[in-house]
């Protein structure tokens, strides 16, 4: 009940501060400002233009020359040849015994356990559903409605009118002189001697290398191939005496379920 109240009084109060809002708008008057004062241009002022300058003349760096060296002589190198590869003789594979199957064992049969019926579950009774009466809500007593205050009119102030600026004359700037640039004075190209050429070397004598003395290939000895053994006779294996399977047993348990 109580929050009710608060809810209901807190909308009254937000309805009529709006609506005063709303009043306080339209009776106050908006203010009209004066128009904006014209401001004259000013000239733009002239600069004067830029002096030209010379261009100057780029030096040329001196070529020098290089001399030609001469490249030295590389001997060939004779290869070495290496000997064949001796050939492996083949090593015969061992025959593997084959082994014996074993009998297949027959399955035992399993006796098939009867399945137990459970009794039917119990019904429900529906319970009913209790009706509950409903709470009647009070009215609550509407507030009195209060008078919006006059706001009296505010007189408007006017301002003096914007005194009128005079034209300032332009002032005329004399052009400056701009000396001549003196020319720099031509340097001579250094003159280059000329470099003398070195004695030309004779070339090395290179020494033959001698040859090495080729070496004969070993011979290799025929590998004798040894006697094939004659194959173990593998014992047959008595087979033990085959039990009877017991059969498998199940125990049958009856569930009891208890009755409400």
């Amino acid at each position: 009940m109580a929050s009710l109240v608060f809810l209901v009084a807190l909308l009254l109060s937000c309805s009529s501060m709006s609506s005063a809002a709303r009043h306080l708008e339209e009776a106050v008057p908006k203010k009209e400002y004066p128009p904006h004062p014209i401001v004259p241009e000013l000239p733009k002022p002239e600069l004067p233009p830029h002096p030209a300058v010379p261009e100057l003349p780029k030096p040329e760096p001196p070529h020098t020359l290089v001399p030609e060296v001469p490249h030295p002589m590389v001997p060939d190198v004779p290869k070495h040849e290496l000997p064949p590869h001796p050939l492996v003789p083949e090593v015969p594979h061992p025959m593997v015994p084959e082994t014996p199957k074993e009998p297949e064992v027959s399955h035992p049969m399993v006796p098939e356990v009867p399945k137990h019926e459970l009794p039917p579950h119990p019904a429900m009774p529906e319970l009913l559903k209790p009706e509950l009466p409903h709470p009647v809500v009070p009215e609550t007593p509407k507030e009195p409605e209060v008078p919006h205050p006059v706001v009296p009119e505010v007189p408007k102030h006017e301002l003096p009118p914007h005194p009128v600026m005079p034209e300032l004359p332009e002032p005329e700037l004399p052009h400056p002189a701009v000396p001549e640039v003196p020319k720099e004075p031509e340097v001579p190209h250094p003159v280059v001697p000329e470099v003398p050429k070195e004695h030309e070397l004779p070339h090395p004598i290179v020494p033959e290398v001698p040859k090495e003395p080729e070496v004969p290939h070993p011979v290799v000895p025929e590998v004798t191939k040894e006697p094939k053994a004659p194959h173990p006779v593998m014992p047959e294996v008595p087979k033990e005496h085959e039990l009877p399977h017991p059969a498998m047993h199940r125990t049958s348990y009856i569930r009891i379920v208890p009755i409400i």
